[in-house]
């Protein structure tokens, strides 16, 4: 901060209320972390060239806070965010603050005012630190793997010209019950709590056969509710299936097959979601992949495991579930 700017903010402390004020104690009486320390923490060992992918680079001096390196291959000079989703956002020394607000799941205000930034940098912000732990999903899910739907209403949150009439923040459908309007979501989860999901353009067969047939190890025994779709896409992937007849009060066979995982793990998801008075449709898998997040690290979720999901580079943590 420049020396004339500092003492514009000393100005108006004065005018601060108690609880910016206790707030304000509290960040400056918080661990200080460099920005430096924060990157290395969060920045592969072995570094590689962002354009080339060649291991051959060397230091190159140093922008805007940053270390720079330049690749003895392409020629080409970068830092550590280079081609990340992270590239080119300014305020560098507040990110690790945002991290936190976002694993708080505070809303963009909150967040904003938090890190005191505009409401609009917040925006920003939030789905470009979530574009890379939305497609950070397990590639093969074994054993019991139960799968279910779940629904979000339909949202152009944030667009100026709507097909409908608009409505409040967390309003309801038109119609009570399935509708167009409401959007499905596939959750897939084993019972080593590995979890993958998927916005679906409708529930039918082929769309479950395109997200699960990737994913499902030959072996794996698909437990699902009685819907037709699971039983299809079994038969034609030769996949064991155990469905549960819920409409008949069945809850658990032979002691081991359920949804129950599935279940809970939906109930915590609309429960958390709750808070943002509606998702905007497009950005429904940004929030999807930082629910996944979250419930991978649990309470060992740091800011900088966070940014190191942000920037792809994957964080080792002894017990996090891959």
């Amino acid at each position: 901060m420049r020396t004339e700017d500092f003492h514009r903010w000393l100005a108006k402390v004065p005018d601060l209320t108690l609880a910016q004020r206790h707030e304000t104690l509290e960040l400056l009486s918080g661990p200080e972390q460099p920005l430096e320390d924060l990157v290395a923490s969060i920045t592969d060992p072995q570094r590689r060239c962002p354009h080339c992918h060649h291991t051959d680079c060397g230091h190159w001096g140093q922008a805007h806070g940053l270390p720079r390196y330049r690749c003895g291959a392409c020629g080409k000079t970068f830092n550590d965010v280079t081609g990340t989703p992270l590239a080119h956002l300014r305020h560098r020394d507040r990110w690790t603050q945002y991290a936190q607000a976002v694993i708080d799941g505070d809303t963009v205000r909150k967040a904003a005012r938090r890190c005191g930034v505009h409401k609009n940098t917040s925006f920003r912000w939030r789905h470009r630190f979530l574009t890379l732990p939305a497609d950070s999903k397990p590639l093969h899910l074994r054993g019991i793997v139960e799968a279910d739907e779940t629904y979000f209403l339909e949202s152009y949150k944030g667009k100026r010209h709507l097909s409908r009439p608009a409505r409040k923040r967390g309003g309801v459908a038109a119609k009570p019950g399935l509708s167009h309007e409401q959007i499905p979501v596939l959750i897939v989860r084993d019972r080593s709590r590995n979890t993958t999901d998927a916005v679906l353009a409708q529930a039918t067969t082929e769309c479950i056969r395109t997200v699960l047939a990737p994913i499902l190890d030959p072996d794996a025994v698909l437990c699902s509710d009685g819907a037709a779709i699971y039983r299809s896409f079994a038969a034609e992937a030769h996949i064991a299936h155990q469905p549960i007849n819920l409409s008949a009060g069945i809850r658990v066979v032979d002691n081991a097959f359920h949804i129950q995982n599935v279940n809970a793990y939906d109930s915590r998801l609309k429960g958390w979601m709750a808070r943002f008075c509606g998702v905007a449709t497009k950005y429904l898998p940004n929030y999807l992949g930082w629910r996944r997040c979250l419930e991978r690290f649990g309470d060992a979720l740091t800011p900088a495991i966070f940014l190191g999901q942000a920037v792809g580079r994957d964080s080792s943590l002894a017990g996090a579930n891959t």
